[in-house]
């Protein structure tokens, strides 16, 4: 699967469309987190590289929307003691998710209804949903998703309400 940069402006300025988008429909952006420039396996990479890697996306984000990025998820999922220490020791709090559906891939995406429904009959207690910006799928769903999550009693939370 080809991983696509988030390091450059063009790709930045891309992001700010989807935030705006949100924004526009009320929806909940709970906390933008850092996943690497890159994408790249972080028990693969030297300290340096994964320093580099965090720190050119947390830069960039800095630069152009003036937020100071605290959660990180790592690429693929994949971690290691190393790559632990070296975001903590940059300030990171690493955050995992407890629900994803394969929803990346811009060329096979799912189609809405059966979307949908692995989404809300896969909600729980304390939930951190992992819904890739890219889907054309979410994109269309999510309004819907978010009130019938509410409408069954959900509430949503950003990750610095959990810490309290």
């Amino acid at each position: 699967m080809e991983q696509k940069s988030i390091h450059n402006n063009e790709k930045i300025e891309d992001k700010n469309v989807v935030i705006s988008k949100v924004a526009e429909k009320k929806w909940y952006i709970a906390i933008t987190g850092n996943h690497t420039v890159n994408h790249k396996s972080m028990p693969s990479l030297t300290e340096e590289e994964i320093k580099k890697e965090v720190m050119d996306l947390h830069q960039s984000v800095y630069e152009k929307f003036g937020y100071e990025m605290k959660y990180i998820r790592p690429p693929k999922g994949e971690f290691s003691e190393k790559s632990i220490t070296v975001t903590n020791a940059l300030g990171y709090k690493t955050v995992m998710w407890s629900f994803a559906y394969e929803d990346w891939n811009e060329d096979k995406q799912p189609d809405e209804t059966t979307a949908k429904q692995k989404i809300l009959n896969n909600l729980h207690n304390g939930e951190i949903m992992l819904l890739h910006g890219n889907s054309k799928t979410n994109t269309n769903i999510l309004d819907s998703v978010i009130k019938e999550a509410k409408e069954m009693g959900y509430e949503f939370k950003s990750l610095d309400e959990f810490e309290k």
